[in-house]
């Protein structure tokens, strides 16, 4: 059984009110957005009906940066609530649903609204609370104090003032978003989690470089072919971070607002991408590799460089982790928590 579903279990065990209200953080847009309220509310759903008891109804909040594609999603409602009919019976409902525009690392909804948080891989992605996306990276860097020249994000040469600034640029910002979704989450409400996360203390480990320094490499071929400059590039730094999953814990701790219920560390391995192929071909690999990280970072990247270069620079990119012998794992934390009760928090 995943923490998810022994999170939505549990929660089946406590008092639920007429509609239960739950938020699913960094939900994007596209053929997932739904894949985890979905999971939820059905588990919900069925294990009411399994106790005898009337199921709820239920508000889904979903939520992302401003810029995402809530039309999309809107138009794919239809659909949504159809699927989850036929999947749970004529009976199953209401279900309402709503957009929640807005960085997470703000307050998004009232005190004690909610009674189920989801998040899946968004809390890795670091916030100066500003709304230029290019600010989200530690102040250090924004200021010019610490320099990252020819690179993009932490690497094997990267001082101990830059990996400093990283670290305490997560710290402050899961710190606050413990902070807020305790202010939003009702006491016993649960709220399960994955991000990015490295498994040794180590802060430049291959396992969370390897893919960064390989496409700061494919920039600094375009800057040596005068396609950009080389200032463009030393001045763009990723607003991302893979915490040591101990320090997440200890985080976890010192916040106090939850309950840790479950830990679990996820690796993948290197050719995920290409569909769980062991005997991948390296060419198909990098090419797959490729096109799952421009999904993810063309935005930023092409917000910085501009969209022209999008094409020439992922060439070069999957070209490069081809010719490149190294392979590393794909690491992630899942999380599960339970919201403290006001009284045992100051315990």
């Amino acid at each position: 059984m995943t923490l998810l579903e022994q999170a939505v279990l549990d929660l089946c065990c406590t008092t639920l009110p007429e509609t239960v209200a739950i938020a699913d953080l960094g939900c994007s847009s596209g053929p997932n957005t739904f894949f985890a309220v979905s999971k939820i509310m059905t588990i919900i759903y069925k294990r009411c009906r399994q106790l005898g008891r009337s199921p709820p109804g239920f508000w889904v909040f979903l939520n992302d940066l401003p810029g995402n594609d809530f039309n999309s999603v809107f138009k794919s409602l239809p659909a949504f609530h159809e699927k989850m009919r036929e999947e749970n019976g004529e009976e199953f409902g209401p279900c309402y649903v709503s957009a929640v525009p807005g960085s997470f690392y703000h307050k998004l909804f009232p005190s004690s609204r909610l009674q189920f948080v989801h998040s899946s891989c968004s809390l890795h992605w670091l916030s100066q609370g500003k709304m230029s996306i290019l600010s989200q990276v530690p102040p250090e860097l924004i200021d010019k104090k610490i320099t990252n020249k020819g690179k993009i994000y932490l690497s094997k040469t990267s001082s101990p003032a830059l990996i400093n600034a990283y670290a305490s640029q997560f710290q402050r910002d899961f710190s606050l978003f413990l902070k807020l979704r305790a202010e939003e989450i009702v006491p016993g409400g649960r709220m399960v989690f994955s991000l990015k996360a490295r498994r040794i203390a180590d802060p430049v480990p291959d396992e969370s470089c390897l893919l960064w320094d390989l496409l700061a490499q494919a920039l600094q071929e375009l800057v040596s072919e005068g396609v950009i400059a080389e200032e463009k590039l030393d001045s763009y730094n990723a607003p991302y971070y893979e915490a040591y999953t101990e320090d997440i814990r200890r985080e976890i701790e010192k916040e106090g607002s939850f309950s840790l219920n479950g830990f679990e560390i996820m690796v993948l391995p290197w050719d995920s991408a290409s569909d769980g192929v062991i005997n991948y071909d390296r060419t198909t690999t990098a090419h797959k590799l490729s096109k799952s990280i421009r999904a993810v970072q063309e935005p930023m990247l092409a917000a910085h460089f501009g969209p022209d270069i999008m094409d020439p620079l992922f060439l070069k990119f999957m070209q490069i982790i081809a010719a490149d012998s190294r392979e590393v794992e794909h690491v992630a934390l899942l999380v599960s928590l339970t919201r403290k009760a006001e009284d045992d928090i100051y315990k």
